[in-house]
């Protein structure tokens, strides 16, 4: 077993034994990615934090439910920490009804020599301006695997809302992402908002 591995099983046992310091340290473990997630579901910094730190007062209130077995404890974090942003976002989310079929996409193509040009942060900031409820959607489909049967569990839509604000997700970032639009035709308190 390695050595991250013993020190986390550490923190998890003092966690479960109400131990300040190891609450502490697995804070201090998985905040900056656990930050990274938040801020890629949530429009501003105050609400990604807002959620950060909801997200860990669940896990330490459920910690005695964390199995080993079943799974890492990352994975078990971002978990609580993508259900705490949907939870957050959920009396927000409007999500289009009316859907054409036909009109859904499930690839859209963007030249490698534009995605070669930019950084992660200018990315998280095009996705921060998509319309709340496809950003979610995107997020969790593309950043995090789920499927779309998932999604529609998780978001209570159906599967095809679901693949139809992925398409459009695509469609508007590959419009952001063209040579006259990339960086430039997304307001800048979004842009900044994601640093």
């Amino acid at each position: 077993m390695s050595p991250s591995a013993k020190k986390t099983i550490k923190l998890v046992k003092g966690c479960m034994a109400n131990e300040r310091s190891a609450q502490e340290g697995l804070y201090k473990q998985f905040y900056t990615d656990m930050l990274r997630l938040c801020i890629r579901y949530l429009k501003t910094n105050d609400l990604a934090k807002e959620a950060l730190n909801q997200g860990f007062l669940k896990v330490f209130q459920n910690i005695n439910s964390f199995d080993d077995k079943k799974g890492e404890l990352n994975a078990w974090v971002a978990t609580i920490m993508i259900r705490t942003c949907i939870d957050i976002k959920r009396k927000e989310l409007k999500f289009t009804t009316d859907i054409d079929e036909a009109g859904i996409t499930e690839n859209v193509f963007v030249s490698p020599a534009i995605l070669d040009k930019l950084y992660a942060e200018d990315l998280i900031g095009m996705i921060r301006f998509l319309p709340d409820a496809t950003q979610m959607v995107f997020n969790l489909s593309v950043i995090d695997g789920y499927s779309h049967k998932e999604i529609s569990e998780q978001l209570n839509i159906t599967e095809s809302t679901s693949r139809w604000h992925l398409s459009e997700g695509k469609k508007q970032l590959r419009v952001l992402l063209e040579p006259r639009g990339a960086g430039h035709d997304y307001p800048t308190e979004h842009k900044k908002g994601a640093r």
